[in-house]
């Protein structure tokens, strides 16, 4: 079992040709992911009783993730993407992040789980990030973990807090993706693969075995105990990047535990991953990010459309910004 703990929200994307509404949260979109990659996945978050948390509960469902926690009474976040003429967002969120108290529910919640994921607004927003930072610490000693900061500066506008925050989790992670932008933000002046680098070293000899770095059209970049890596992302034609980012952490998690890697009894071999290996997992990611910017809206792959690739572009190809 693979559980994921953070926001579930509704988007509401505005693009030049009208609004839409769509399930989302960086975190939920992880989970949907990893679900339609075959993966058993177990989503712990908050939703309010209301026609947006049916919503969110129907979409989890539908793609097979179990959801253990009952609604809530407080209304269910939504998150206004606006679109530009070439489907890149800029987000304005109205948010309500807090979890039930998970004590004495947690150990069962956990008792299957091999892989614990986090990041987003989640990691940095109270009064829920510490209670997400309580349950990654008491899953640490029995499952892998993974965290994309997925940084929101129009939430959490001090990048010095966000990094203390920030850097709590990856030191007790063990797979992390963030894009350069993050990085930028949380570190400027910094080369975002060099920030990488030093993540690489945080919590050691326990931080990470993996740090990835996306790039747009450059594509993902990663460093592990072995070396460095680096994949060409497909070159697709862009509906939008909604969602880009949390397939490919999806397909990443989903190539560890295709692996068999996950797990804290596996933790010494994820540790000596080979660079080759590496580079398969990014160019399986990357796949997965392609085909999801090659559509509308966060709308994960499964595990065939990430075989069949994304669709080719017919002109004047666009490269998968979110990548």
């Amino acid at each position: 079992m693979l559980t994921v703990i953070g926001e579930g929200l509704i988007d509401v994307v505005r693009r030049p040709s009208g609004t839409e509404s769509h399930p989302g949260g960086s975190p939920l979109n992880v989970a949907i992911g990893l679900a339609r990659l075959d993966h058993p996945v177990q989503f712990i978050g908050r939703y309010g009783d209301d026609a947006h948390g049916r919503m969110l509960t129907e979409h989890l469902k539908g793609s097979g993730v179990l959801v253990p926690l009952p609604a809530d009474t407080a209304p269910t976040s939504v998150a206004t993407a606006q679109l530009d003429h070439h489907g890149a967002a800029s987000y304005h969120f109205d948010l309500d992040w807090h979890l039930p108290d998970l004590r004495d529910r947690l150990d069962t919640l956990l008792s299957a789980t091999t892989l614990v994921h986090t990041g987003s607004i989640a990691a940095v927003l109270e009064p829920g990030a510490d209670q997400v930072l309580h349950v990654v610490e008491r899953a640490r000693p029995r499952a892998t973990i993974g965290f994309d900061p997925n940084c929101r500066p129009t939430i959490t506008s001090d990048p010095d807090v966000v990094r203390g925050r920030v850097e709590r989790f990856v030191a007790l992670a063990d797979v992390v993706k963030a894009s350069d932008e993050d990085l930028a933000w949380l570190y400027p002046g910094v080369d975002p693969l060099e920030s990488a680098r030093r993540w690489l070293a945080l919590g050691a000899p326990e931080g990470p075995a993996i740090v990835v770095v996306t790039r747009g059209a450059d594509g993902p970049w990663a460093v592990c105990r072995a070396g460095e890596a680096q994949a060409n992302p497909p070159r697709v034609r862009v509906a939008d990047t909604v969602g880009a980012g949390d397939s490919f952490m999806a397909a990443l998690l989903s190539g560890i535990v295709d692996r068999e890697l996950d797990g804290a009894q596996r933790r010494p071999e994820l540790r000596r991953l080979d660079v080759r290996e590496l580079q398969r997992i990014l160019e399986f990611a990357a796949r997965a990010a392609a085909v999801t910017v090659s559509r509308p809206g966060a709308n994960p792959p499964n595990r065939a459309e990430v075989r069949a690739g994304a669709p080719a572009p017919s002109s004047a190809p666009a490269e998968g910004g979110a990548l």
